[in-house]
């Protein structure tokens, strides 16, 4: 019998920003889990969540003055987006999502998810969390979503960047990285990963990335301003091409952040107001079509 591991849930105490976000600000990565009553977890999940519900996820965002939400659906549902879908209709055009699905969805699912607001599907090549997917399924999943001009996410181990970029320079539709690659700080900007990750974003206009994570990238832990140069140098390269996002309720991390310390380090790497415009507003309302049907 394997077992699953249960992990912590967020901070509860969200302390409130000294950064004010902008109007229409989007947490461009973060997640609901359950409730587990309502949406079971999957049987084969590689960890067991605390219930962070649709409830709670609005508290967090009402507290840190976030107007728009993608929700990420986790691989602790499988692929049942059923909690992402209901938290869609319920927010008044300001939630979209991404999905978990695989090449068993049939067209009219795939439309139907995307008719309920989702615009792109994830895929993780994290080894913790089950490693690298089936190669056919992958290619085949892309293929199906291409005509919707849905994108793919992906979730990396660092030290795979180098060896998915050819894979990921090839793809026919956009993809985005999650939490700038998880580099790990201490290896510094100069690391093969993250220069992988910049040269990916400075040749591919297909390629996106998540500054989110900072506490999953940080060596040296709260407040974890470690992350905020490669933030910096990520923002500088492509500012049309980021997005942000807080990773609530972060699932599998190290050290449990405070969502108000990592709204917080916004302003450290994006200093300008036009910046900041971009990658919290207009960039993820592009890539995830807000204000569209």
């Amino acid at each position: 019998m394997t077992f699953t591991p249960t992990i912590p849930g967020p901070d509860g105490n969200t302390k409130i920003p000294k950064f004010k976000l902008p109007p229409l600000a989007c947490d461009a990565h973060c997640h609901i889990f359950g409730p587990g009553s309502r949406y079971p977890y999957a049987p084969d999940r590689p960890y067991t969540p605390p219930d962070a519900p649709l409830e709670d996820f609005r508290a967090l965002h009402a507290k840190l003055g976030v107007g728009r939400a993608v929700i990420v659906n986790a691989s602790v549902h499988g692929t049942d987006n059923r909690v992402a879908l209901d938290a869609i209709a319920v927010s008044n055009g300001a939630y979209r999502a991404v999905a978990n699905i695989d090449d068993k969805i049939s067209e009219r699912e795939l439309h139907a998810l995307h008719e309920g607001g989702f615009r792109g599907c994830r895929f993780n090549f994290v080894r913790h969390l089950g490693g690298v997917p089936d190669k056919r399924v992958f290619e085949r999943v892309v293929e199906m979503i291409a005509p919707l001009g849905w994108h793919v996410d992906l979730h990396f181990d660092a030290i795979d960047i180098p060896e998915y970029a050819g894979m990921l320079a090839q793809l026919p539709v956009r993809y985005t990285i999650d939490h700038m690659g998880r580099v790990k700080a201490a290896d510094g900007l100069d690391q093969l990963p993250f220069r992988t990750l910049i040269e990916l974003l400075q040749r591919d206009e297909k390629c996106w990335v998540k500054v989110c994570g900072c506490e999953r990238v940080s060596s040296a832990g709260p407040p974890f301003k470690d992350a905020v140069p490669f933030a910096r140098k990520i923002v500088e390269t492509a500012p049309d091409r980021v997005i942000w996002g807080t990773d609530w309720p972060h699932p599998n991390v190290k050290v449990m952040p405070n969502d108000g310390d990592l709204v917080d380090l916004v302003p450290l790497f994006a200093p300008e107001a036009e910046l900041q415009q971009k990658i919290l507003v207009s960039n993820p309302a592009r890539l995830f079509e807000f204000g569209s049907s």
